[in-house]
Protein backbone atom coordinates (compact mmCIF):
# COMPACT_ATOMS: atom_id res chain seq x y z
CA UNK A 1 0.00 0.00 0.00
CA UNK A 2 1.51 3.31 -1.09
CA UNK A 3 1.51 5.76 1.82
CA UNK A 4 0.26 8.84 0.02
CA UNK A 5 -2.87 10.95 0.46
CA UNK A 6 -3.69 11.10 -3.26
CA UNK A 7 -3.20 7.36 -3.64
CA UNK A 8 -5.53 6.67 -0.71
CA UNK A 9 -8.11 8.91 -2.39
CA UNK A 10 -7.78 6.84 -5.57
CA UNK A 11 -8.47 3.67 -3.58
CA UNK A 12 -11.45 5.24 -1.82
CA UNK A 13 -12.86 6.54 -5.10
CA UNK A 14 -12.83 3.07 -6.71
CA UNK A 15 -14.22 1.50 -3.53
CA UNK A 16 -17.18 3.91 -3.69
CA UNK A 17 -18.25 3.39 -7.32
CA UNK A 18 -21.76 2.04 -7.82
CA UNK A 19 -21.32 -1.72 -8.14
CA UNK A 20 -23.11 -4.72 -6.59
CA UNK A 21 -20.40 -5.04 -3.92
CA UNK A 22 -22.64 -7.26 -1.78
CA UNK A 23 -22.07 -10.06 -4.28
CA UNK A 24 -18.46 -10.16 -3.07
CA UNK A 25 -19.27 -10.31 0.64
CA UNK A 26 -17.72 -13.38 2.33
CA UNK A 27 -16.30 -14.53 -1.03
CA UNK A 28 -12.76 -15.57 -1.90
CA UNK A 29 -10.38 -14.32 -4.60
CA UNK A 30 -7.33 -15.89 -6.15
CA UNK A 31 -5.30 -13.23 -7.99
CA UNK A 32 -2.21 -13.99 -10.07
CA UNK A 33 0.15 -11.16 -10.91
CA UNK A 34 -0.75 -9.78 -7.49
CA UNK A 35 2.33 -7.56 -7.21
CA UNK A 36 1.85 -5.97 -10.62
CA UNK A 37 0.48 -2.57 -11.62
CA UNK A 38 -3.19 -3.62 -11.72
CA UNK A 39 -3.11 -6.54 -9.28
CA UNK A 40 -1.65 -4.53 -6.41
CA UNK A 41 -4.15 -1.70 -6.86
CA UNK A 42 -7.04 -4.19 -7.01
CA UNK A 43 -5.89 -5.82 -3.78
CA UNK A 44 -5.66 -2.41 -2.08
CA UNK A 45 -9.29 -1.75 -3.10
CA UNK A 46 -10.52 -5.13 -1.83
CA UNK A 47 -8.63 -4.74 1.43
CA UNK A 48 -10.05 -1.24 1.85
CA UNK A 49 -13.53 -2.77 1.49
CA UNK A 50 -12.63 -5.49 4.00
CA UNK A 51 -11.33 -3.03 6.58
CA UNK A 52 -13.88 -0.24 6.15
CA UNK A 53 -17.03 -1.91 4.81
CA UNK A 54 -16.86 -5.39 6.37
CA UNK A 55 -16.68 -7.08 2.97
CA UNK A 56 -14.94 -10.06 4.59
CA UNK A 57 -13.49 -11.43 1.37
CA UNK A 58 -10.46 -13.72 1.47
CA UNK A 59 -7.60 -12.87 -0.88
CA UNK A 60 -5.07 -15.41 -2.13
CA UNK A 61 -2.37 -13.31 -3.79
CA UNK A 62 -0.11 -15.24 -6.16
CA UNK A 63 3.39 -14.07 -7.09
CA UNK A 64 6.94 -15.35 -7.34
CA UNK A 65 8.86 -12.90 -5.17
CA UNK A 66 8.07 -12.96 -1.44
CA UNK A 67 10.28 -9.99 -0.56
CA UNK A 68 8.71 -7.79 -3.22
CA UNK A 69 5.26 -8.85 -2.04
CA UNK A 70 6.10 -8.00 1.57
CA UNK A 71 7.25 -4.55 0.49
CA UNK A 72 3.94 -3.96 -1.33
CA UNK A 73 1.50 -5.74 0.99
CA UNK A 74 3.30 -5.55 4.33
CA UNK A 75 0.41 -3.71 6.00
CA UNK A 76 -1.86 -6.70 5.26
CA UNK A 77 0.66 -9.48 5.80
CA UNK A 78 -0.61 -10.72 9.16
CA UNK A 79 -4.31 -10.21 8.50
CA UNK A 80 -6.22 -13.50 8.22
CA UNK A 81 -8.09 -12.31 5.13
CA UNK A 82 -4.84 -11.93 3.13
CA UNK A 83 -2.63 -14.84 2.10
CA UNK A 84 0.39 -14.51 -0.18
CA UNK A 85 1.44 -17.66 -2.05
CA UNK A 86 4.80 -17.83 -3.78
CA UNK A 87 4.18 -19.76 -6.97
CA UNK A 88 5.19 -19.95 -10.64
CA UNK A 89 1.97 -20.11 -12.65
CA UNK A 90 3.64 -22.33 -15.24
CA UNK A 91 3.32 -25.06 -12.61
CA UNK A 92 0.00 -26.50 -11.46
CA UNK A 93 -1.36 -24.83 -8.34
CA UNK A 94 -2.67 -27.10 -5.60
CA UNK A 95 -4.51 -25.57 -2.64
CA UNK A 96 -5.90 -28.77 -1.19
CA UNK A 97 -6.75 -27.05 2.09
CA UNK A 98 -9.11 -24.72 0.19
CA UNK A 99 -12.37 -26.21 -1.05
CA UNK A 100 -13.81 -23.34 -3.10
CA UNK A 101 -12.44 -20.13 -4.58
CA UNK A 102 -15.21 -17.88 -5.82
CA UNK A 103 -13.30 -15.57 -8.20
CA UNK A 104 -10.10 -16.38 -10.07
CA UNK A 105 -8.40 -13.41 -11.75
CA UNK A 106 -5.43 -14.31 -13.94
CA UNK A 107 -3.27 -11.23 -14.43
CA UNK A 108 0.27 -12.66 -14.35
CA UNK A 109 2.19 -11.92 -17.53
CA UNK A 110 5.29 -10.29 -18.92
CA UNK A 111 4.02 -6.85 -19.91
CA UNK A 112 6.97 -4.78 -21.10
CA UNK A 113 9.26 -4.72 -24.15
CA UNK A 114 12.57 -5.87 -22.63
CA UNK A 115 10.83 -8.95 -21.20
CA UNK A 116 9.29 -9.71 -24.60
CA UNK A 117 12.73 -9.74 -26.24
CA UNK A 118 14.83 -11.31 -23.44
CA UNK A 119 12.28 -13.84 -22.14
CA UNK A 120 10.09 -14.71 -25.13
CA UNK A 121 9.46 -18.25 -23.87
CA UNK A 122 8.33 -17.04 -20.46
CA UNK A 123 6.12 -14.44 -22.15
CA UNK A 124 4.31 -17.13 -24.13
CA UNK A 125 4.09 -19.79 -21.44
CA UNK A 126 2.57 -17.43 -18.85
CA UNK A 127 -0.25 -16.61 -21.26
CA UNK A 128 -0.88 -20.18 -22.44
CA UNK A 129 0.38 -22.77 -19.93
CA UNK A 130 -0.19 -20.41 -17.00
CA UNK A 131 -3.69 -19.58 -18.21
CA UNK A 132 -4.52 -23.25 -18.66
CA UNK A 133 -3.29 -24.00 -15.13
CA UNK A 134 -5.46 -21.23 -13.69
CA UNK A 135 -8.49 -22.34 -15.71
CA UNK A 136 -8.03 -25.89 -14.40
CA UNK A 137 -7.74 -24.49 -10.87
CA UNK A 138 -10.96 -22.51 -11.34
CA UNK A 139 -12.85 -25.61 -12.49
CA UNK A 140 -11.47 -27.78 -9.67
CA UNK A 141 -12.35 -25.19 -7.02
CA UNK A 142 -15.78 -24.45 -8.49
CA UNK A 143 -15.16 -20.77 -9.18
CA UNK A 144 -18.19 -18.57 -9.78
CA UNK A 145 -16.27 -16.58 -12.38
CA UNK A 146 -12.87 -16.53 -14.07
CA UNK A 147 -11.38 -13.29 -15.44
CA UNK A 148 -8.50 -13.35 -17.92
CA UNK A 149 -6.62 -10.06 -18.19
CA UNK A 150 -6.11 -9.56 -21.91
CA UNK A 151 -4.60 -6.70 -23.85
CA UNK A 152 -5.06 -4.16 -26.60
CA UNK A 153 -2.19 -6.03 -28.28
CA UNK A 154 -4.52 -8.82 -29.44
CA UNK A 155 -5.94 -6.49 -32.07
CA UNK A 156 -2.68 -6.35 -34.00
CA UNK A 157 -2.02 -3.65 -36.59
CA UNK A 158 -4.82 -1.35 -37.65
CA UNK A 159 -5.73 -2.34 -41.22
CA UNK A 160 -6.75 1.25 -41.99
CA UNK A 161 -10.46 0.39 -42.00
CA UNK A 162 -11.39 1.77 -38.56
CA UNK A 163 -10.43 4.49 -36.11
CA UNK A 164 -11.33 2.57 -32.93
CA UNK A 165 -11.02 -1.16 -32.24
CA UNK A 166 -14.30 -2.72 -31.12
CA UNK A 167 -14.18 -6.08 -29.38
CA UNK A 168 -14.72 -8.06 -32.60
CA UNK A 169 -11.89 -6.39 -34.56
CA UNK A 170 -8.92 -8.47 -35.66
CA UNK A 171 -5.91 -6.81 -37.26
CA UNK A 172 -2.69 -8.20 -38.70
CA UNK A 173 0.05 -9.84 -36.63
CA UNK A 174 3.11 -11.39 -38.25
CA UNK A 175 3.28 -14.53 -36.13
CA UNK A 176 6.73 -15.48 -37.42
CA UNK A 177 8.54 -12.84 -35.33
CA UNK A 178 9.93 -12.68 -31.82
CA UNK A 179 7.64 -9.80 -30.88
CA UNK A 180 4.51 -11.79 -31.84
CA UNK A 181 4.87 -13.98 -28.74
CA UNK A 182 2.93 -11.61 -26.50
CA UNK A 183 -0.13 -10.79 -28.66
CA UNK A 184 -0.42 -14.28 -30.13
CA UNK A 185 -0.27 -15.92 -26.69
CA UNK A 186 -2.86 -13.46 -25.36
CA UNK A 187 -5.10 -14.44 -28.28
CA UNK A 188 -4.55 -18.10 -27.42
CA UNK A 189 -5.35 -17.40 -23.76
CA UNK A 190 -8.67 -15.89 -24.79
CA UNK A 191 -9.39 -18.95 -26.95
CA UNK A 192 -8.63 -21.20 -23.97
CA UNK A 193 -11.18 -19.27 -21.91
CA UNK A 194 -13.83 -19.90 -24.56
CA UNK A 195 -12.87 -23.59 -24.67
CA UNK A 196 -13.31 -23.95 -20.89
CA UNK A 197 -16.61 -22.12 -21.06
CA UNK A 198 -17.91 -24.56 -23.67
CA UNK A 199 -16.33 -27.81 -22.47
CA UNK A 200 -16.26 -27.34 -18.68
CA UNK A 201 -19.11 -24.88 -18.18
CA UNK A 202 -16.81 -22.27 -16.62
CA UNK A 203 -18.13 -18.72 -16.29
CA UNK A 204 -15.46 -16.52 -17.93
CA UNK A 205 -15.06 -12.82 -18.73
CA UNK A 206 -12.22 -11.11 -20.58
CA UNK A 207 -11.28 -7.54 -19.65
CA UNK A 208 -8.99 -6.11 -22.34
CA UNK A 209 -6.66 -3.49 -20.93
CA UNK A 210 -5.03 -0.64 -22.83
CA UNK A 211 -1.54 0.59 -22.03
CA UNK A 212 -2.07 1.10 -18.31
CA UNK A 213 0.02 3.31 -16.03
CA UNK A 214 -0.06 4.80 -12.56
CA UNK A 215 1.71 4.95 -9.21
CA UNK A 216 1.73 1.14 -8.81
CA UNK A 217 3.90 0.72 -11.92
CA UNK A 218 7.05 -1.33 -11.45
CA UNK A 219 10.25 0.69 -11.60
CA UNK A 220 11.70 -2.06 -13.83
CA UNK A 221 8.97 -1.59 -16.46
CA UNK A 222 10.48 -0.72 -19.85
CA UNK A 223 7.34 0.52 -21.62
CA UNK A 224 7.82 3.98 -23.11
CA UNK A 225 5.28 5.62 -20.80
CA UNK A 226 6.98 4.10 -17.73
CA UNK A 227 10.39 5.36 -18.84
CA UNK A 228 8.94 8.82 -19.48
CA UNK A 229 7.31 8.92 -16.02
CA UNK A 230 10.52 7.88 -14.26
CA UNK A 231 12.47 10.60 -16.07
CA UNK A 232 9.83 13.21 -15.32
CA UNK A 233 9.93 12.38 -11.61
CA UNK A 234 13.72 12.59 -11.66
CA UNK A 235 13.58 15.99 -13.38
CA UNK A 236 15.33 14.70 -16.51
CA UNK A 237 14.76 15.25 -20.21
CA UNK A 238 12.28 12.81 -21.76
CA UNK A 239 13.99 10.47 -24.22
CA UNK A 240 11.86 9.54 -27.25
CA UNK A 241 13.24 6.63 -29.29
CA UNK A 242 11.04 7.11 -32.36
CA UNK A 243 9.28 9.93 -34.18
CA UNK A 244 6.48 9.48 -31.65
CA UNK A 245 3.59 9.26 -34.11
CA UNK A 246 2.19 6.09 -32.50
CA UNK A 247 -1.42 6.82 -31.52
CA UNK A 248 -2.53 4.67 -28.58
CA UNK A 249 -5.14 4.36 -25.84
CA UNK A 250 -3.91 4.63 -22.25
CA UNK A 251 -5.63 4.08 -18.91
CA UNK A 252 -4.81 5.36 -15.43
CA UNK A 253 -4.64 2.43 -13.01
CA UNK A 254 -7.65 3.51 -10.90
CA UNK A 255 -9.81 3.55 -14.04
CA UNK A 256 -8.35 0.23 -15.19
CA UNK A 257 -9.31 -1.41 -11.88
CA UNK A 258 -12.79 0.15 -11.78
CA UNK A 259 -13.25 -1.22 -15.31
CA UNK A 260 -12.01 -4.65 -14.24
CA UNK A 261 -14.44 -4.74 -11.31
CA UNK A 262 -17.29 -3.65 -13.59
CA UNK A 263 -16.51 -6.50 -16.00
CA UNK A 264 -16.19 -8.96 -13.12
CA UNK A 265 -19.50 -8.01 -11.50
CA UNK A 266 -21.63 -6.91 -14.44
CA UNK A 267 -20.10 -8.43 -17.58
CA UNK A 268 -21.76 -11.23 -19.55
CA UNK A 269 -20.12 -14.66 -19.45
CA UNK A 270 -17.99 -15.36 -22.50
CA UNK A 271 -17.69 -11.68 -23.46
CA UNK A 272 -14.64 -9.45 -23.86
CA UNK A 273 -14.72 -5.78 -22.85
CA UNK A 274 -12.33 -2.98 -23.77
CA UNK A 275 -11.37 -0.86 -20.76
CA UNK A 276 -10.74 2.40 -22.59
CA UNK A 277 -11.82 6.02 -22.80
CA UNK A 278 -11.10 8.36 -25.73
CA UNK A 279 -10.02 11.16 -23.38
CA UNK A 280 -6.87 9.12 -22.75
CA UNK A 281 -5.98 8.52 -26.41
CA UNK A 282 -2.78 10.35 -27.33
CA UNK A 283 0.22 10.26 -29.66
CA UNK A 284 3.46 9.17 -28.05
CA UNK A 285 5.24 12.46 -28.83
CA UNK A 286 2.42 14.43 -27.16
CA UNK A 287 2.60 12.12 -24.14
CA UNK A 288 6.33 12.82 -23.92
CA UNK A 289 5.69 16.57 -24.16
CA UNK A 290 3.26 16.51 -21.21
CA UNK A 291 5.76 14.71 -19.00
CA UNK A 292 8.61 16.97 -20.12
CA UNK A 293 6.45 19.98 -19.25
CA UNK A 294 5.70 18.57 -15.79
CA UNK A 295 9.44 18.17 -15.21
CA UNK A 296 10.34 21.56 -16.67
CA UNK A 297 12.53 19.77 -19.21
CA UNK A 298 12.43 18.95 -22.92
CA UNK A 299 11.97 15.96 -25.24
CA UNK A 300 15.13 14.62 -26.86
CA UNK A 301 15.40 11.93 -29.53
CA UNK A 302 17.60 8.85 -29.27
CA UNK A 303 17.85 5.63 -31.27
CA UNK A 304 16.87 2.44 -29.37
CA UNK A 305 19.40 -0.36 -28.96
CA UNK A 306 18.73 -3.73 -30.60
CA UNK A 307 17.31 -5.38 -27.47
CA UNK A 308 14.85 -2.54 -26.93
CA UNK A 309 13.90 -2.42 -30.61
CA UNK A 310 13.14 -6.15 -30.69
CA UNK A 311 10.57 -5.72 -27.94
CA UNK A 312 8.75 -2.70 -29.35
CA UNK A 313 5.26 -2.98 -30.78
CA UNK A 314 5.02 -2.33 -34.51
CA UNK A 315 1.45 -1.03 -34.20
CA UNK A 316 1.21 2.63 -35.22
CA UNK A 317 -2.42 3.18 -34.28
CA UNK A 318 -4.16 1.19 -31.54
CA UNK A 319 -7.15 3.03 -30.12
CA UNK A 320 -9.87 1.05 -28.37
CA UNK A 321 -13.63 1.57 -28.41
CA UNK A 322 -14.85 1.52 -24.78
CA UNK A 323 -18.57 1.91 -25.51
CA UNK A 324 -19.46 -1.71 -24.69
CA UNK A 325 -18.12 -1.35 -21.14
CA UNK A 326 -19.64 2.12 -20.78
CA UNK A 327 -23.06 0.55 -21.43
CA UNK A 328 -22.52 -1.41 -18.20
CA UNK A 329 -22.24 1.90 -16.34
CA UNK A 330 -18.46 2.36 -16.32
CA UNK A 331 -16.85 5.72 -16.92
CA UNK A 332 -13.26 6.89 -16.55
CA UNK A 333 -12.38 9.46 -13.91
CA UNK A 334 -9.06 10.63 -15.35
CA UNK A 335 -8.12 11.88 -18.80
CA UNK A 336 -4.50 11.39 -19.88
CA UNK A 337 -3.17 14.71 -18.56
CA UNK A 338 -4.80 14.39 -15.14
CA UNK A 339 -3.69 10.77 -14.86
CA UNK A 340 -0.09 11.65 -15.68
CA UNK A 341 -0.09 14.60 -13.28
CA UNK A 342 -1.44 12.38 -10.53
CA UNK A 343 1.09 9.63 -11.17
CA UNK A 344 4.04 12.04 -11.09
CA UNK A 345 2.70 13.73 -7.97
CA UNK A 346 2.23 10.46 -6.07
CA UNK A 347 5.51 8.84 -7.09
CA UNK A 348 7.42 12.05 -6.62
CA UNK A 349 6.38 12.16 -2.97
CA UNK A 350 6.49 8.43 -2.13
Amino acid sequence: MIENRLYRKDIEQVARILLPWDELKNKSFLITGASGLIGSFLIDVLMYKNINDDLNCKIYAIGRNVEKAKAIFGVYWNRPCFVFISHDINERLDLDSVENVDYVLHMASNTHPIAYSTDPIGTITANIIGTNNMLEFAVKHRAQRFAFASSNEIYGENRGDTELFSENYCGYIDSNTLRAGYPESKRCGEALCQAYKKQKGLNVVIPRFTRSYGPTMLMSDTKAISQFIRRSIAGEDIVLKSEGNQFYSYTYVADAVSGLLTVLLKGKSGEAYNIADEASDIKLKDLAEILAELAGKQVIFELPDEVEKAGYSVATKARLDGSKLQKLGWSATYDIRRGLERTVSILGKS
